[in-house]
C-alpha cells in the first residue's frame, strides 16, 4: 500500500499489511512470530474496542526474505486422513477430563454424542473395561458398590456417581449404561482419550480401579503399564468392536494435562507408553484406527505457561479454544461447520437478555428465533433443538 497519513514514518513505500484482532496474551504471541524487525504499530479504538486490533507493516522484499528463513516456533501437522464427522454421527467419547471438555463442545455444535458415561477415567484398562461392560449391557447391583466415609461408591466410576443412597448410586451407574449400551449398535465414531498409564491395583481382588475414592494408599499397589499390555488389551477389544460394527471409527487422543503428583519423570515415561500403544494400534488397523495430536499441539506449538491454568498444569481456555478450532478443521465436515455456525447463532440470541421480557418486540424476536430453529431443522432432522424450543416457549408465555 502507499501510505500517506504516515508518510514521515513510512515514507511512500510500498508495503504489505496484517490486520488482525487479537486479545493482549496472543498479542504478544502473534508479535513473537513475526520478530523479523517489522515497522509495528497499535491500532487503538478501531471497532470501538481499545487495543484489540493490531496491524503489522513490512516491506514486499523483507516478507520474501523471512518467510523463507524465519521459523519461530515448532508446527503440529494433522494428517489429512482423517475421519470426517459431522452432526447426523453417532459417537462415544470416554477418558480423561479432556474428553470430557471436548465432548461438550461438541454436545454444544449439536453432535450426537454420549460424553464419559462412567465420568472421567484416566488409565486405559478403566476405559477398555468400561467399554467391555457398555457391549454386554452390565447391571449393577448392590455388590458392585461399597460403602466408604458415608458415601456409596463404584470403583470404576468417578466420584460424581457417589451418593448417600445405594439405590440413588445404582441407579445412575445403570441409567447412563443402560443408555450407551442401547447406542452401541448406531455408533459411528468412538473417541478414546488416554490420561496416565499409571494404575492402582486393589490388593484384595488384583483388579485395577478407575478410582480410588481417597481410600487409604495402603489398599492398593501402584505400578505403570507397559506398552504390549495396553496393545494386546486394545486389540482384542477393537477386534470384538469392529466385527460388531464395522464402520466403527476409532479416534485417539493423549490427554495434554500432566499428571504432576507421579512426578516429571514419571509422568513422561507414562505418556511415551501412551503414544508407544497407539501408534501400534494404528499399525494394526490401519483403517479404523487414528490419532489426534492434542497432546503435542499444546506441548510443542504452545509451549508457554500463558497458555496454561494457575495450577500451570491444566490447559487455558484459550489452548483448549486453540485445540478445538484445530480439532474441527481437521475432522469435521464442511456441512457440520455451517450447522455449528448457525447452531451457534441461535445460542446468542438465545442469551440475548431483553430490557422488557413482556414486550411484543422480544416476542417478535423470540418468534424469529423458532423460526430459524424450524428451518435448520427443516433441512437437518437429526439436530435436536428441543431444549432451544423449550426456553423460546417458557419466555413466549411469561
Amino acid at each position: 500500500i502507499k501510505s500517506s497519513a504516515a508518510s514521515d514514518v513510512y515514507k511512500r513505500q510500498e508495503y504489505i499489511v496484517f490486520l488482525f484482532k487479537a486479545d493482549d496474551i496472543m498479542k504478544g504471541y502473534i508479535t513473537c512470530l513475526f520478530m523479523f524487525r517489522p515497522l509495528y504499530i497499535e491500532i487503538y479504538y478501531l471497532c470501538g474496542v481499545a487495543s484489540s486490533w493490531y496491524i503489522i507493516f513490512f516491506r514486499e522484499s523483507e516478507w520474501f526474505i523471512y518467510s523463507e528463513l524465519m521459523n519461530l516456533y515448532t508446527p503440529v501437522e494433522v494428517v489429512s486422513s482423517m475421519p470426517l464427522l459431522s452432526q447426523e454421527n453417532n459417537l462415544l467419547l470416554m477418558g480423561s477430563c479432556f474428553a470430557s471438555e471436548m465432548g461438550q463442545r461438541l454436545v454444544d455444535a449439536k453432535f450426537r454424542c454420549d460424553v464419559n458415561p462412567y465420568g472421567v477415567l484416566y488409565n486405559p484398562f478403566s476405559i477398555s473395561a468400561a467399554l467391555r461392560e457398555i457391549i454386554a449391557g452390565r447391571c449393577y447391583n448392590e455388590n458392585d458398590i461399597f460403602l466408604f466415609h458415608e458415601l456409596w461408591h463404584s470403583a470404576m466410576h468417578h466420584g460424581s456417581f457417589s451418593s448417600v443412597s445405594a439405590e440413588e448410586t445404582l441407579a445412575g451407574i445403570n441409567g447412563r449404561l443402560k443408555s450407551a449400551h442401547e447406542r452401541l449398535d448406531r455408533l459411528d465414531c468412538l473417541l478414546l482419550t488416554f490420561g496416565s498409564a499409571w494404575v492402582y491395583e486393589n490388593k484384595k481382588t488384583g483388579t485395577v480401579v478407575a478410582n480410588c475414592h481417597k481410600q487409604p494408599e495402603s489398599c492398593f499397589t501402584r505400578r505403570m503399564l507397559s506398552v504390549c499390555e495396553i496393545v494386546s488389551d486394545y486389540t482384542s477389544l477393537l477386534s470384538g468392536l469392529l466385527a460388531r460394527i464395522p464402520r466403527l471409527k476409532v479416534l485417539f487422543t493423549v490427554s495434554p494435562i500432566r499428571h504432576v503428583r507421579d512426578g516429571m519423570h514419571a509422568n513422561q515415561l507414562s505418556k511415551a507408553t501412551l503414544l508407544l500403544a497407539v501408534n501400534q494400534l494404528q499399525a494394526t488397523f490401519p483403517e479404523h484406527v487414528f490419532y489426534f495430536p492434542a497432546y503435542e499441539l499444546l506441548l510443542d506449538e504452545l509451549r508457554d505457561y500463558r497458555f496454561y491454568a494457575e495450577d500451570m498444569v491444566h490447559p487455558s481456555e484459550t489452548a483448549i479454544r486453540y485445540v478445538w478450532e484445530r480439532f474441527t478443521r481437521s475432522c469435521i465436515s464442511a456441512d457440520a461447520l455451517r450447522i455449528m455456525e448457525e447452531s451457534e447463532n441461535i445460542r446468542k440470541m438465545l442469551s440475548h437478555k431483553p430490557f422488557y421480557p413482556a414486550s411484543e418486540e422480544y416476542k417478535r424476536f423470540l418468534g424469529q428465533i423458532v423460526l430459524k430453529i424450524d428451518q435448520l431443522n427443516g433441512k437437518y432432522p437429526y439436530l435436536d433443538f428441543q431444549k432451544e424450543r423449550e426456553i423460546c416457549r417458557i419466555r413466549l408465555k411469561a
